[in-house]
Order: C-alpha cells, then structure tokens, then sequence
C-alpha cells in the first residue's frame, strides 16, 4: 500500500483558511491536517513530529503549509521549519499567509507584465506607491517591487508614522529599502501619486483609496493594479475584469489592471506551486520570491 500524501497546515490564528484546505486537495493531497494557534516557538516540535514519524521515503510524501494574516512571522516560520529538518528527513514547505504572498506576486508580475506591453518599460527605476502598504499583501508587494528595482513607498491611512515603521520593519527583515508615506487625508494620498510610475491599492475589500479625480492628478501614472473586487473598486475606473484596460483618467497612456485579473494568475500561481510540492522530485522551501518567479511565467505565457 502506497503512503499517502499528506499536507500538515500551521497557522498562527484561530483557524486554517477554508481556501487553502481547497488549494491543497485540488492539488493532490489526499490528508490536509489544519492546525491552529501555532506560535513560532512550536514550530520546531511540529516540523520534527512530521518529519521523523514517515521515515525518508514517507517524507516524499509529506508536505508544511504556513498561513496566518502576518507576512512576516509567516517568513520566520517557514525558516525556522527548515531550519528544524535533518537530512534525509526534509519535507517541501510553503508560506502563503492569507493569500498575501501569492496576491502580491501576481499583482506585481501583472504590473510588470503591462509596463513591458504597453511602455516597453520594467519596474527597475520606477516610483511604485503601495496603498494599503502596511498590510499583508501591500508589505510583500512593496518588497518584491523592491527586489525588481524599484522606488517603494508603503502608504498608510494611519499617517506617516504608522507608514515608516512598516516600510522600515518589513525592509529591515527582507534586506531592500522601503519609505514610507502618508495617506492620512486626501491631499496626503494625491501628493503621495502626483509622481507615481506605478500604484498599487491593497487597502481592504470595499474601500476606494483614489477616486476618478485623484487619478487624474497622477500624471507620471502608467499603471495601476487593484486587489479590491468588492465595490467601489479600490481606484475609480479601473473594473474587476480590466487587464491592460487604458484608464479614464491619469496620464495618457496609462492603463488599469482590476482584482479579478490579478486573482486569476494567484489562484495559478497558488495551484503550481502546491503541484510542485505533490509531484516534485525534491523537497523544496517556496516563499514569496518563488511565487513571483512562477507568477512571472504564467504572465509571460498569457502575453505570449
């Protein structure tokens, strides 16, 4: 009798998300265990309960998803899991804290995507404004835009001090250089994309952060990407569905990509990636820099 496969999910909150357990079992793990309000200093014990009781080939089989709402401690999880095995006891890990890794990753290879298409241009020198940039998704948007070259600035509603700390925390723990700016008031927010390349909404599900008029002040904007795809949609004019659609307002030539566009190359990116962990030949460690990479082909493939 074969083993089975088997998928142990560690979160730091109360419950697994429900969209994960489905992510995992679309993906050919026939056990998905869920395991709830587990810190960081358990981390270890966990990881070596399941490595050792399946013995090196059942390890093959065997798999560690980290989730939780904290990007960060997500990161500092998965290395503390593999910090936790023994060879030839390694298992494939994966971070995904609410999805945040993977949204950002889609987000950002389809802002890519699009500069390319539509201005023959890369993210490397482009000034990238990060609404909502101190939650979980924006943070990682923020770092992998940074990684890629480009000028970062996380942007809170909280104001300029709530915004610093985070670009400051999240640069610190990733080795890349965020700002941060405000987005307290309105003026705040247009001054904050007046000179934007790029802009990025992140901000909760149901919240506009720039209306039809703030738009037309970005007149650097050449793309901008939205996550929300609960109305109003996170930046007036830009659709659920739009992808590479030429915006109503903002500089000529700039173009909207809307949530559902973005969700599409995550739920692609997400769906790889948990394949690669059932189906690969060897153990491997995915974080958000590995799901950029595998966003950036699915993008590549639809352009091409």
């Amino acid at each position: 009798m074969e083993r089975p496969y088997i998928l142990h999910m560690f979160t730091p909150g109360r419950q697994m998300s429900p969209f994960d357990i489905n992510m995992a079992a679309d993906a050919g793990y026939q056990l998905v265990v869920p395991y709830a309000d587990v810190g960081l200093d358990a981390i270890r014990g966990l990881t070596q309960d399941t490595i050792f009781s399946r013995g090196p080939k059942g390890v093959a089989r065997t798999g560690i998803f980290i989730g939780g709402r904290d990007a960060v401690l997500a990161a500092d999880m998965l290395e503390r899991a593999r910090d936790s095995m023994v060879k030839p006891f390694i298992v494939s890990l994966m971070a995904d804290p609410s999805g945040a890794y993977t949204t950002a990753a889609a987000m950002v290879a389809c802002v890519e995507g699009a500069l390319r298409k539509h201005h023959g241009l890369g993210l490397d020198g482009r000034r990238v404004v990060v609404l909502g940039g101190t939650g979980p998704v924006g943070r990682i948007a923020g770092v992998i835009a940074a990684q890629a070259g480009a000028e970062v600035h996380l942007s809170s509603r909280n104001g300029i001090d709530v915004a610093e700390e985070a670009a400051q925390q999240t640069a610190r723990r990733f080795g890349v250089v965020l700002h941060g700016v405000s987005g307290g008031d309105r003026a705040a927010v247009r001054s904050s994309v007046a000179e934007a390349d790029v802009v990025l909404a992140c901000a909760a599900a149901g919240v506009q952060v720039l209306s039809a008029e703030d738009l037309g002040l970005a007149t650097s904007l050449k793309v901008a990407a939205d996550v929300n795809a609960v109305p109003p949609e996170g930046i007036a004019g830009v659709g659920v569905m739009d992808d590479g659609k030429p915006l109503p307002a903002g500089a000529a030539g700039a173009v909207g990509i809307g949530a559902l566009a973005v969700g599409n190359v995550k739920y692609q990116t997400q769906h790889r990636l948990l394949v690669q962990m059932v189906e690969g030949n060897q153990a491997v460690v995915l974080g958000f820099a590995e799901a950029f990479a595998k966003a950036r082909e699915i993008v590549a493939g639809q352009a091409g």
